[in-house]
C-alpha cells in the first residue's frame, strides 16, 4: 500500500494532514518558513491577537523546566490592525488553512476581532484562547466559568460564517462542562488542553524565577494530563478534539488521536527542532503503510477500554 488518506476534518475545515503548529510557537510562520514548507503542513495557529497591540509580561519571561517549559509572554501581540496590514499578506502567500487564535479582556473584545476578521479570505477559521494561564484580565477569568465559555461561543458564532474552536483550560473545574457548553452554543471543536499553571524560585535568591511569578507550563511533562483530558471528552461530548500537549513525536500524534483527537498541534517541540513537524507529516504516512492504515482518520477515537 503506497497511497494513505492523511486528511482529517474538523467540522467543516478540511485539512490534508492532522499537524498544526500551535498558536504562539510559530509567531505568525515568517521565521519558521525559512526552515520548513509551510504548505506541507496541516495548519498554522497563529500567536495570539487581541484588538488592541499588547506588551505582555515583563522579563523574564520564558524558561525551561526538566520537563518542559514555563512561558509567561502574557500574550503579547501587533494588535489586529497591524495584524490585518503586515501578517496576513504573508499568510495569503501560502496555500495552507490558518486558524486565528483570538485572546481578549472581554466578551465585545472577541467578537469584534471575529467579526473584523471573518471578510478575511486567508484566514479559514478562529481559535477562541479563553484559558491562558498568565495574563491578568481575560484568561483564566473566562476560561473558568462555563456560563462564560458559552457565552463567548455563542456570540463569536453569531459574528462570523468560519469554524470556530474553543481552546479550553486543564486548570479549572469539569473540562467535559466546558466541551459540551462551547457544542451547545454552536462552537465547531475544541482545542486542549492549554498549559498548565506553574512556577519555578531561584534558590539562592528565594525569588521566582518568572517576573510574573507563574507561567504556563507545556512540553512532555504534560502529555498524561492532556491525553487524560482528551479522552475524557471524547467518551462524554461528540465534537472534534485538537490535542495539544506535549507531542514531541509522531508516536505521539497516534497516541493522541486514539485519545480522541481528529488533529493535533505542535507547540514546544518548534523550539528545539522547527523542521520536526515535516518530518513528522512523512513518519505518520510510514506508519500508516507499515500498519495496513488506509485513512488515519480512522485511528481518532479508535482507543480500547
Amino acid at each position: 500500500m503506497s497511497k494513505v488518506d492523511l486528511s482529517v476534518k474538523i467540522g467543516t475545515l478540511k485539512l490534508k494532514n492532522p499537524v498544526l503548529l500551535a498558536s504562539g510557537t510559530v509567531g505568525y510562520g515568517n521565521e519558521i518558513s525559512e526552515f520548513i514548507d509551510l504548505n506541507k503542513l496541516g495548519g498554522i495557529v497563529t500567536k495570539s491577537i487581541s484588538l488592541n497591540p499588547r506588551k505582555g509580561n515583563p522579563p523574564q519571561r520564558i524558561l525551561e523546566t526538566s520537563g518542559g517549559m514555563l512561558n509567561a509572554i502574557g500574550l503579547a501581540n501587533v494588535g489586529l490592525e497591524e495584524f490585518i496590514k503586515s501578517k496576513i499578506p504573508f499568510l495569503k502567500g501560502y496555500k495552507v488553512p490558518i486558524i486565528c487564535n483570538i485572546a481578549a479582556g472581554s466578551i465585545d473584545e472577541y467578537v469584534e476581532c471575529a467579526r473584523t476578521l471573518d471578510s478575511e479570505e486567508a484566514i479559514s477559521a478562529f481559535e477562541i484562547n479563553v484559558s491562558c494561564p498568565n495574563v491578568k484580565e481575560g484568561g483564566l477569568q473566562f476560561g473558568n466559568d462555563v456560563n462564560a465559555v458559552g457565552t463567548i461561543t455563542g456570540k463569536v458564532k453569531a459574528v462570523t460564517s468560519k469554524p470556530v474552536i474553543v481552546k479550553l483550560s486543564p486548570n479549572g473545574s469539569n473540562i467535559i462542562d466546558f466541551a459540551k457548553v462551547v457544542k451547545q452554543e454552536g462552537g465547531d471543536a475544541v482545542s486542549a488542553i492549554n498549559t498548565l499553571v506553574g512556577t519555578s524560585f531561584d534558590i539562592f535568591t528565594r525569588r521566582p524565577k518568572l517576573k510574573n511569578i507563574t507561567g504556563g507550563l507545556s512540553g512532555p511533562a504534560i502529555k498524561p494530563v492532556a491525553l487524560a483530558k482528551i479522552l475524557e471528552i471524547s467518551r462524554n461530548v461528540d465534537i472534534p478534539i485538537i490535542g495539544i500537549g506535549g507531542i514531541m513525536s509522531w508516536k505521539d500524534v497516534i497516541e493522541f488521536m486514539i485519545a480522541g483527537s481528529s488533529a493535533i498541534q505542535i507547540g514546544t517541540l518548534n523550539f528545539i527542532d522547527p523542521t520536526a513537524s515535516i518530518k513528522i507529516i512523512s513518519e505518520l504516512k510510514d506508519y500508516c503503510i507499515k500498519y495496513g492504515i488506509d485513512k488515519l482518520s480512522s485511528l481518532t477515537a479508535s482507543y480500547l477500554l
